[in-house]
């Protein structure tokens, strides 16, 4: 059996008995990967002047937020629609764009400044400025990845795939929300 045989075992291994907190460590890995990115790509800070904070923020949303709610959110839509078929795909895309992603954004935003010890004025602020903004990027990606992923990807690996895709995503996000903000 080579490496990544193994490798690839033991993930499915624990995936089948750990679901949940399997899908919430990637996530905050990826999240936390995501600023990183957005910190040293998008505004140019060397490796030395990374916010270790405002990473941790994200490592901590992805593992304790994210991941646990999109992995129940998916379970929840496959025992709700099913899991197989093209209506099937478009139905599942259509409940997680119209009813999951606008109050999960709203939560998102919301607990991004709260942990970076931002008060409710400041979120109502940001949210207003930035929601719609963040809403409407999300619409231009994710209905695409969605429909591909639940379609073709087996419900263990949707929240991997997700998170792939989204490290992309978590990078716009973290210098989205930090747009305009003083570092503190």
């Amino acid at each position: 059996m080579t490496l990544l045989n193994k490798i690839c075992s033991l993930y499915n291994g624990l995936l089948k008995n750990h679901l949940v907190l399997v899908q919430s460590v990637q996530t905050g890995i990826l999240c936390g990967t995501g600023d990183i990115i957005a910190q040293t790509v998008a505004e140019k800070k060397s490796l030395r002047d990374i916010n270790l904070h405002r990473t941790g923020v994200f490592v901590a949303l992805g593992s304790g937020f994210i991941g646990p709610t999109i992995t129940i959110w998916y379970k929840f839509l496959s025992r709700t629609l099913g899991d197989k078929g093209k209506y099937i795909a478009l139905k599942k895309v259509a409940a997680d764009q119209l009813l999951f992603v606008p109050p999960f954004q709203i939560c998102l935003v919301s607990a991004i400044n709260t942990l970076q010890g931002r008060d409710f004025e400041f979120t109502k602020d940001q949210l207003r400025l930035k929601y719609t903004d963040i809403l409407i990027a999300g619409y231009k990606l994710w209905p695409a990845v969605q429909i591909v992923n639940f379609y073709f990807v087996p419900l263990g690996y949707q929240v991997l795939v997700v998170q792939c895709v989204a490290l992309f995503w978590n990078s716009y996000l973290s210098w989205k929300t930090q747009l305009g903000i003083e570092t503190q």
